[in-house]
């Protein structure tokens, strides 16, 4: 249930169809990922969600300078094929400063109550801790998402392309903290950043694990 409620989430908007083009495989694809994303969180992050599993969040503290990330890139090629590249980007950029990272979230439709209740109980516990937060938005207006209205400010758009949508990087500052977040002011990804096309990940063996989504 919450593989499928976040790959829903990405395949709604435009940057699902940027992270896959081959509308054939999308689906498996977002599918493949989520899981994959799923399961890493359950082994080295944590994954929250309301009891009837209405809303999910998806973390990872981020305590010192991330790794180079190859390993997370292999598995991404071998799960993903040539769409592998534009997944990585996701999480290509983050701050250089201690952190909570916020890979993924999504509710289901008329839930916005149980969406504000979770991420309230996720930041009590990233303020007690007295770091600041950090996640990604896709769309024109990040200053109208439920994540500004946390207390999430915009930073640095992150220019996919080619003809990609637009990420913003929003940061929450640490209760009682400096909004110094170490993002560089603005990203653009260059058209070599952006796989070249080939077969879809039918391909790619099945997942070696899958997390419980009941």
């Amino acid at each position: 249930m919450l593989a499928a409620l976040l790959a829903h989430n990405l395949s709604a908007g435009s940057l699902g169809t940027w992270l896959v083009p081959d509308a054939a495989v999308r689906d498996r694809a977002l599918r493949r990922y989520v899981e994959f994303v799923l399961m890493y969180a359950v082994q080295h992050g944590r994954v929250d969600t309301t009891e009837d599993r209405a809303a999910v969040a998806v973390w990872f503290s981020r305590l010192e300078s991330p790794p180079t990330g190859a390993g997370w890139r292999c598995e991404l090629r071998r799960l993903l094929g040539p769409f592998a590249a534009r997944f990585a980007v996701l999480h290509a950029v983050v701050p250089r400063t201690p952190h909570h990272y916020l890979a993924q979230f999504a509710a289901r439709p008329g839930e916005a109550a149980a969406a504000r209740a979770l991420l309230a109980s996720c930041h009590r516990v990233v303020d007690a801790e007295r770091l600041p937060a950090y996640t990604q938005v896709c769309g024109s207006e990040p200053r109208e998402s439920l994540l500004s209205r946390l207390g999430y400010l915009p930073r640095s758009p992150m220019l996919l392309e080619p003809g990609g949508p637009v990420l913003w990087r929003m940061y929450r500052p640490r209760r009682g903290g400096e909004r110094r977040d170490g993002l560089p002011r603005r990203v653009r990804l260059h058209r070599a950043a952006a796989p070249s096309a080939g077969a879809g990940p039918s391909a790619a063996p099945p997942l070696p694990g899958r997390v419980d989504t009941t």
